[in-house]
């Protein structure tokens, strides 16, 4: 019987993966000898069983050794990524890239890994290639950026070209309205391997199980977040207009909590100040918010989520203190202008 065949039977009777195993079903998803079907049927199995915190952290494991490295490790020691899971459905503006632009204003190394909208109108790569970023930049570019601009975007597909494998299976579960595991794993590999994290979650009951990945991952420091809009809906940020689940890993493995926007002196907003749409949209709010007319909720959203960052790295002793510096670089410039060395440097 093929390898995948008794794993999903296993999984099918209720039993958890060790590591040798999630290692085993790891390679056997990257290869050509097992069928769409069988990965198909083996990830939807593993999906109805319920991934284990150990079970993720071991994928992550296997396609992060198997990732094209590109080179970072000196800076990855003092770097973080902000990342989302996606999957919420939620409509929400790519808060997450602006927080990337502002760290990197503040002197933070940033490492982003992500990809093109799938679940949105807009992911991050869409939105921060129309703000000048070459998402196909070659890996002495991609160095070089650390040094002269302070972030860098890593663009999934370019980075594991082991999951080319596994993509019918993936469409095939889509198809039929089913996640997988693969829908969880973009937050946890990185290539750049950043030793500090910020991870939203599409799901109130994966941010345990993520933040609970990460610090078997060996992350530094790191959150798991969820905003809740509604006891049925939720979103993969930290937010003004929601309540906040937050677990820590790492340093911060002793946080879980949940934040409110009243707690580090925000107002709360409505939800609808941080709705997105496509990217022409998308830019424009970002033109908005530069310009200092973009709506209050939003602006309070990305200091907000650059301030847990700056926290996070140790930038500042508290997220309190780092919200006025966030909104003092969205609003006073410092972002605009690393938009546009962005531009000038990608261009060169």
């Amino acid at each position: 019987m093929p390898q995948l065949a008794e794993l999903t039977t296993s999984l099918v009777a209720g039993q958890n993966l060790g590591p040798a195993e999630v290692e085993s079903a790891a390679l056997a998803l990257m290869e050509t000898e097992e069928t769409d079907e069988a990965k198909t049927a083996f990830l939807a199995a593993l999906a109805a069983k319920g991934e284990t915190a150990d079970e993720v952290a071991g994928f992550a494991r296997a396609f992060l050794a198997r990732a094209v490295n590109p080179g970072v490790e000196k800076w990855a020691p003092q770097a973080i990524d902000i990342v989302g899971t996606g999957g919420d459905h939620a409509g929400g503006f790519n808060i997450s890239s602006l927080v990337v632009l502002v760290l990197a204003s503040a002197g933070v190394k940033v490492m982003k890994h992500g990809n093109r909208g799938i679940t949105s109108k807009c992911g991050s790569a869409d939105l921060l290639a129309g703000l000048g970023v070459t998402l196909d930049a070659p890996l002495t570019k991609i160095r070089h950026a650390l040094d002269e601009l302070g972030f860098v975007f890593f663009f999934a597909p370019a980075y594991h070209p082991a999951f080319r494998h596994i993509a019918p299976a993936r469409k095939a579960l889509a198809a039929q309205g089913k996640r997988s595991v693969f829908n969880i794993l973009g937050p946890l590999i990185n290539p750049g391997r950043p030793a500090h994290s910020l991870i939203g979650v599409f799901s109130q009951a994966w941010v345990p199980k993520l933040a609970a990945a990460l610090d078997a991952l060996g992350t530094r420091a790191g959150l798991a977040v969820h905003g809740v809009i509604d006891p049925q809906r939720g979103i993969d940020e930290l937010t003004t207009a929601t309540p906040n689940l937050v677990r820590g890993a790492g340093r911060l493995r002793d946080v879980n909590a949940e934040w409110n926007p009243a707690d580090f002196g925000l107002r709360a907003s409505p939800f609808a100040e941080l709705q997105g749409g496509d990217l022409a949209t998308n830019l424009a709010i970002t033109q908005a918010v530069l310009a200092g007319r973009g709506p209050t909720g939003l602006v309070d959203t990305i200091a907000f989520n650059a301030a847990v960052c700056l926290w996070i790295v140790g930038k500042t002793g508290s997220v309190k203190e780092g919200v006025p510096i966030a909104r003092d670089l969205l609003l006073g410039g410092a972002v605009a202008e690393k938009i546009s060395a962005t531009r000038e440097f990608y261009a060169s």
